[in-house]
């Protein structure tokens, strides 16, 4: 294509130097003659030689300038040419950087709005999952405010206990307070309850279970203990009496194992009762909360 252009316009520049030298020509003669018909006749060959030679000058001058002008056209037309191929290359190499730049741009405001979306999502799953559990601590919180005993009476589920004898509790349980002791005229721990009842009231077995001992305590005077299952123990204590049964018995609840006396050296001030203790594998409990 750049051949077939370069062809045409060399073409055209041909013809119009042709057009230019016969002009030139042309004027040349019409001055010749002109001058020829002035002068003598002996002057004659000396116009013609110099009308000659002027023209051969001017062709040679015309042909000159024609070459010239040809080839700086012609090294025009080239530079031009790569000029504008390459202002063309640099324009689409700016328009490519600049759409890469723009999808670059697009990609990151998408990523960021997904990360922002995604960040909401999980805080707003968080928030609620929060909620639940907070009402669902509520839930069991009301629950086991209503409830207190709940646990309790769930591992009390096979084994139940009856008082070992009716009275009035003129002694709390106090395992981790303390009360004042009207023998010893001190403040002491209490590990059991202290229940009123006349000298020689029957006292009788709170739960199934086996005698494990009978013992003269140095403190809490004559003391009957007896296992249950589960792990518990049962206490009677300032006892009078204690005939009725004999250690490795087994005894049902209600059965009687003793009466009531005042043999306790830690409670001899007191009036007459059964000091009671529960255990369950060694830990004291308070008796209140077991006893139906």
């Amino acid at each position: 294509m750049r051949k077939g252009k370069r062809f045409i316009e060399n073409e055209n520049l041909i013809i119009y130097v042709g057009t230019a030298i016969f002009l030139i020509l042309a004027i040349s003669v019409g001055i010749v003659m002109y001058m020829t018909t002035k002068t003598d006749s002996n002057n004659e060959n000396s116009l013609e030689k110099m009308a000659e030679e002027g023209q051969n000058e001017v062709v040679e001058n015309v042909n000159s300038s024609i070459g010239k002008t040809i080839e700086e056209q012609q090294e025009e037309i080239i530079i031009k040419t790569e000029n504008t191929i390459k202002e063309s290359e640099t324009t689409n190499k700016t328009e490519s950087t600049k759409t890469k730049t723009e999808e670059t741009r697009k990609d990151n405001s998408n990523k960021t709005e997904e990360v922002k979306q995604n960040t909401v999502v999980k805080e707003e799953v968080t928030t609620q999952n929060s909620n639940q559990e907070n009402d669902s601590n509520k839930t069991e919180n009301k629950d086991s405010e209503n409830k207190p005993n709940e646990k309790v009476e769930e591992e009390n589920s096979t084994i139940t206990f009856v008082k070992p004898t009716e009275g009035e509790i003129i002694s709390e349980f106090a395992q981790e307070n303390l009360i004042y002791s009207e023998t010893l005229k001190e403040w002491i721990t209490h590990p059991g309850i202290d229940i009123k009842a006349d000298k020689t009231s029957v006292i009788k077995a709170s739960a199934d279970g086996i005698i494990s001992s009978i013992v003269n305590d140095p403190r809490y005077g004559l003391t009957v203990v007896i296992t249950h299952s589960e792990g518990y123990e049962t206490v009677y204590s300032n006892l009078l009496t204690a005939e009725f049964v004999v250690e490795g018995e087994e005894v049902k609840q209600g059965q009687t194992i003793g009466t009531v006396g005042n043999t306790a050296s830690f409670e001899s001030n007191m009036e007459p009762h059964l000091h009671f203790e529960i255990l369950q594998n060694g830990n004291y409990l308070d008796p209140n909360i077991y006893l139906k």
